[in-house]
């Protein structure tokens, strides 16, 4: 069994040494993970004015910053975080980094940006990066990325046993009782590839806009089995069994991979 820890935290624009400090003690905080994911520009916040308030925030991938992180793991626990990334020609994404010991093991580029963040970020043009871990195959995405279950499916094909999400969530109006309507579009994601999901999402009210808070763990048969805010100091915590979701059968007459009809996806 994988220890799957989501810390959601409440990231403050224009104070990114608390925020790295911030980062730094949830690693710390969650020394018992094998896998750690926070939320979406953790390191920045989120509401932006301008283009060039995002530029001034960003960082790189192989900076400082990132290091940090991975002198503070320790063994072979692994963090997914997000943070604003200067890439190499100047251009300001919306990244997050899968994070060892050994240094910065991945970098995913938001490919499907949000409402405004296409005023600031330049979005990626890859799939999803799944990387071979000590506890398993770990793909990272980041929030709207999720809801476009051919993305998701790309990830579950390339071999991912956990789909790693930072996120925010801008807090939507949803009938009593009922679970934020990303969180059942996780639960849809989770169950027909056979993965486990994690989502971890932001708290706090920045510049008027407040969050969800739905940070969600959910197993690979597509329930959920831990959630948090951040009122709870320990996160969302779950013991996951990454590899029974390679298995993709569901009777001895169904696989959820076997099963498929690409000639009739087109478009």
């Amino acid at each position: 069994m994988t220890r799957v820890v989501c810390r959601p935290l409440a990231p403050r624009l224009g104070e990114f040494e608390a925020n790295q400090r911030a980062v730094l003690d949830a690693i710390d905080a969650a020394r018992d993970a094998d896998i750690l994911v926070l939320p979406e520009l953790v390191t920045t916040g989120y509401v932006f004015h301008t283009r060039a308030e995002a530029a001034d925030a960003a960082i790189g991938a192989e900076g400082p910053e990132l290091a940090a992180w991975s002198a503070a793991l320790t063994g072979d626990t692994v963090v997914v975080a997000g943070f604003a990334e200067r890439g190499e020609d100047g251009v300001i994404h919306n990244s997050a980094a899968l994070v060892g010991t050994d240094g910065v093991r991945a970098v995913h580029r938001k490919a499907h940006l949000w409402d405004r963040e296409k005023l600031f970020f330049t979005p990626g043009d890859r799939p999803p990066p799944v990387v071979d871990t000590a506890f398993g195959r770990v793909a990272v995405l980041i929030c709207y990325d999720l809801e476009f279950p051919e993305y998701t499916r790309r990830a579950a094909l390339d071999g991912a046993d956990l789909l790693a999400v930072p996120v925010n969530w801008p807090l939507v109006p949803r009938p009593e009782g009922e679970r934020p309507p990303e969180v059942v579009i996780a639960q849809a994601a989770a169950l027909v590839n056979r993965v486990a999901v994690a989502c971890c999402d932001r708290g706090g009210t920045e510049r008027g806009q407040r969050w969800t808070e739905g940070t969600t763990l959910i197993g690979s048969d597509g329930w959920v089995v831990a959630t948090a805010t951040t009122d709870d100091p320990a996160g969302a915590r779950a013991e996951l069994d990454l590899l029974a979701g390679r298995d993709k059968r569901l009777t001895d007459h169904c696989d959820l991979f076997g099963d498929r009809r690409p000639e009739l996806y087109g478009g």
